[in-house]
């Protein structure tokens, strides 16, 4: 590089850097994971030393082009936002994967903004393992308190909330720059999640496109509700990415012809849907990730459920909710408005996590340590409610459950996966709460009054 860079190498053993770099061996605390955490005494310690601090994992290529495109665009931003980067990989075959864009991270539309000749947003995953500090940014977020603190972990594990502390904790507000995406990823060497988890090249552009849009005024910036936990790990947020969900496909009428879907995502329930010759319409999560169904025909109502009754007063043979009941803030009032959308002989098919699970029972007890108070909506973004809850909302909501379905974990998933045996072998009402989420078919109008038995259904 051009620039007189020095380097240290942390580690817990002694590494016999060459020469001109510097090795700081032993660990923060007794955690190896801890590791990370060792370059914030050392950025404190050599504050007035540098004009720019850069941390990255040692699987990172931070190239001149990535640093430069950087210092051109600093002095745009006002005084809490920050440039940051988006990590990417290369297949055998060349083709690329964005290892961060994955499970419930996301763009956030409301993000958009300009500086200078420069578009950019805020992607909700903050990790690119790496960053990069001017010394005053360092300075402003060693004021804060909140980076030089001891190894810990929340939102993410302890190897990434080293790396993101910058942003969780400083007050500072990254925004990756999407008009100059090329300057702005950085290589992840080792490509060890090509076939496991994020996006490749075209999904990607298809988001940045759609933010483009934003920042044209082509799109209103809304978000359908808030879909991350303040769990440990953000757990039981909603999955933007999730699969085609063939239980909930098989609880469509065969004699629907039309199906609206809350909470689109990336489409891959719906886009089965509609392979199968349904109509389905969609009030996504927001405009950015639903480019790609939207592209393949899926019609979209675009903004939040007020908006969305106003605009498309038209009713459905079946209304599907996935995942996201327990994200509302308030469960009755999203269930009245999927209400309207139904007709007399509408079903809707509303799925959601277990929240007295055991494996929701863990998160629930770890959030009322760690916070000190109940474990409530306010201060954890999700509602730890069961089925019973849930049936309560729906009366409330004026929907009469005709069925209460329980779907177990997945056999092969740890401990919680002995769940599944479990309900396999208990009579059904009492294996419920070991599901891993509940599925409720309710109906507009009532047809009669009598208790409703669960059901567990298979699962492999």
């Amino acid at each position: 590089m051009a620039f007189a860079v020095d380097i240290v190498v942390l580690s817990n053993l002694d590494k016999r850097a060459s020469l001109g770099t510097d090795c700081i061996v032993g660990l923060p605390s007794k955690n190896p994971w801890s590791l990370p955490f060792a370059h914030k005494k050392l950025f404190a310690e050599r504050c007035d030393q540098y004009d720019l601090f850069i941390y990255s994992e040692d699987d990172i290529l931070v190239t001149e082009r990535n640093i430069r495109a950087w210092l051109e665009v600093t002095p745009f931003m006002s005084g809490n936002e920050i440039a940051g980067f988006l990590r990417v990989e290369f297949g055998k075959d060349g083709r690329r994967n964005y290892p961060d864009v994955h499970a419930h991270f996301h763009w956030d539309p409301s993000s958009v903004r300009r500086r200078g000749d420069c578009v950019l947003a805020h992607f909700t995953n903050e990790h690119a393992a790496c960053f990069v500090l001017t010394r005053e940014q360092l300075r402003n977020a060693l004021r804060s308190g909140g980076f030089d603190v001891v190894p810990h972990e929340g939102k993410y594990d302890l190897a990434c909330t080293a790396a993101t502390d910058p942003y969780t904790q400083c007050g500072l507000t990254k925004l990756v720059p999407i008009s100059r995406l090329e300057d702005f990823t950085v290589h992840h060497l080792s490509n060890r999640y090509i076939g496991q988890m994020g996006v490749g090249a075209e999904e990607l552009r298809r988001q940045t496109d759609a933010l483009m849009q934003v920042a044209e005024g082509m799109y209103d910036a809304c978000s359908l509700l808030p879909t991350e936990t303040r769990l440990r790990h953000a757990a039981f947020s909603k999955d933007y990415y999730e699969p085609a969900a063939d239980e909930i496909v098989s609880l469509v009428p065969t004699a629907a012809r039309s199906v609206l879907s809350v909470g689109c995502g990336s489409g891959g329930t719906e886009k089965r849907l509609q392979a199968g010759g349904l109509r389905v319409v969609a009030i996504p999560l927001d405009p950015v990730i639903v480019a790609g169904p939207a592209a393949n025909g899926i019609e979209m109502i675009y903004g939040d459920m007020n908006g969305a009754e106003r605009r498309h007063r038209q009713a459905y043979d079946c209304v599907i909710c996935l995942n996201l009941l327990h994200l509302a803030r308030d469960p009755q009032k999203l269930l009245q408005q999927l209400r309207w959308f139904m007709h007399e002989r509408s079903v809707a098919v509303i799925q959601m996590p277990n929240m007295r699970s055991p494996r929701a029972f863990r998160s629930y007890l770890r959030a009322a340590r760690q916070s000190k108070r109940s474990s409530k909506y306010q201060v954890f973004g999700v509602h730890f409610a069961s089925a019973r809850q849930l049936r309560k909302w729906c009366a409330a909501a004026g929907l009469h459950v005709d069925k209460v379905l329980g779907i177990p974990a997945r056999r092969g998933d740890g401990l919680f996966g002995m769940t599944s045996v479990l309900a396999g072998i208990m009579p059904r009402a009492l294996s419920l709460p070991l599901a891993e989420s509940i599925v409720v078919i309710a109906s507009k109008a009532g047809k009669d009054g009598r208790a409703v038995e669960p059901q567990v259904l298979g699962s492999d």
